[in-house]
């Protein structure tokens, strides 16, 4: 197979000798010798688009496909209006083109700017940029904002969703930030024992509204023990609680983030997804990414430009704090078509619809016998209970019926986090637990 290279050897040995190597190999050298690749890639001859097709057909049958959801731990299924995806496929918005020529991006400049408006709408926070890659992405960043030379203790509550912690981790490994873990007390951050880890080395603390296993944390005693320290105060919260719970701002963060797939994304597999972030204007010059502005043109006219780029990669790239250089744009149009759509009182009525089913669904559960709450605090749409039996043999029967169920954390102790959304009804929800009433693990073959 030949193999196309956009330099000659005469190039590249040009460019290694700058570096100080004298081969390929040796530019290399750094990385393991069992994930480097030391053979040729076998890549296997191309296909027709017949054959493409058929074959991707047959793959997709294979994946199996829930109408009935009961799992969330950080993707969510939501109601999505028609108009969304019939407007965000508009010919005029997908586009991969960087909207740097303003004179010729109004459109998608225009989009970004009123989904940035809205993140700030729904956080209560001044400023927000474009997006992010992802809800981690956007968490992993709000934390190098909060860097400080005196300050490089970052302190995370054992309560945040642990892919979110783990990605933070992956971007602080090898900077001179420390990381410490709060554990959680009944399903809370342990507000006594951050008090003890908290000092003036902290650069911030982080939390998550609702948390991982969906309870409500006390963000106003959190955030007042943060301030009293001197640390910047950052929420990861859910966009549809939003709609019914107290802002980022009104708890006093300094740095709302968050997942925006909520927000008009389909599941899709795991992507692609939208992260969010939004911040007070004294940290505005610190916020990753791109943003858009409102100004007027030459002619007063209302335009839309990228701003504060000199921040960035672009002039001061050598004193970036954050490689982030792209945005989810059609994902934030996604979004912003959603919010629209819903506007103020659609967004609660789906946040209270959500609220009231996930109880409802604890009430039925706990009714059965084998069920019982493990938290007793207030929770969202989102909790975790204990189940007496065999919990994999529960959620493999409600599989093999067409039932995705809630998402078992520890098996040893049967805990399951479930989730309700507006769609998960009450007639859904009483046909769940007619079907788990049939469950008896001494007669039932899987």
């Amino acid at each position: 197979m030949a193999t196309y290279v956009p330099n000659t050897l005469h190039e590249q040995q040009n460019m290694l000798a700058s570096m100080g190597y004298s081969t390929i190999g040796e530019l290399y050298s750094s990385i393991p010798k069992d994930v480097l690749l030391n053979r040729p890639l076998e890549i296997p001859n191309g296909l027709s688009e017949f054959e493409v097709r058929s074959k991707m057909t047959r793959l997709a049958d294979e994946n199996k496909v829930f109408q009935t959801i009961y799992r969330g731990c950080g993707a969510y299924r939501h109601y999505i209006p028609t108009s969304v995806k019939y407007i965000a496929s508009k010919e005029e918005f997908v586009t991969a083109y960087t909207p740097y020529q303003a004179e010729i991006s109004q459109g998608t400049l225009q989009a970004i700017f009123e989904f940035q408006t809205m993140i700030c709408e729904l956080t209560g926070m001044d400023v927000a940029n474009a997006s992010v890659y992802d809800g981690a992405t956007a968490a992993a960043e709000a934390v190098i904002m909060c860097r400080e030379k005196k300050r490089t203790k970052v302190i995370l509550s054992s309560t945040i969703n642990p892919e979110v912690i783990e990605t933070i981790k992956t971007y602080l490994d090898g900077t001179e930030f420390d990381i410490s873990i709060v554990p959680d007390i009944d399903g809370r951050t342990d507000i006594e024992y951050l008090e003890k880890v908290i000092s003036e080395e902290t650069a911030c603390v982080m939390i998550q509204q609702p948390n991982y296993y969906g309870q409500i944390e006390d963000g106003d005693a959190i955030g007042k023990i943060t301030k009293d320290c001197g640390a910047k105060y950052i929420m990861s919260c859910n966009p549809i609680a939003l709609g019914i719970l107290k802002t980022p701002y009104e708890y006093g963060a300094d740095i709302a983030v968050g997942e925006g797939q909520p927000l008009g994304i389909p599941l899709s597999f795991g992507g692609p997804y939208l992260g969010f972030m939004a911040t007070t204007e004294k940290l505005m010059r610190k916020l990753p990414g791109r943003i858009v502005g409102e100004t007027l043109d030459a002619q007063g006219r209302r335009a839309f430009v990228l701003t504060l780029q000199a921040r960035e990669q672009h002039i001061r790239r050598e004193k970036a704090s954050s490689n982030i250089c792209s945005n989810q744009a059609l994902c934030a149009l996604a979004a912003c078509v959603y919010l629209s759509t819903l506007g103020r009182k659609g967004l609660e009525q789906a946040a209270i619809l959500s609220m009231s089913h996930a109880h409802y669904l604890a009430d039925q559960l706990c009714e059965l016998g084998d069920f019982e709450l493990v938290y007793q605090g207030e929770f969202f749409h989102e909790f975790v209970t204990r189940y007496k039996g065999d919990a994999k043999h529960l959620l493999r029967y409600l599989e093999n019926h067409g039932i995705l169920g809630g998402y078992l954390i520890n098996d040893k102790e049967g805990l399951i986090i479930w989730c309700a959304t507006e769609l998960n009804t009450k007639e859904e929800v009483d046909h769940l637990i007619e079907i788990l009433k049939e469950v008896n693990e001494n007669e039932v073959n899987i």
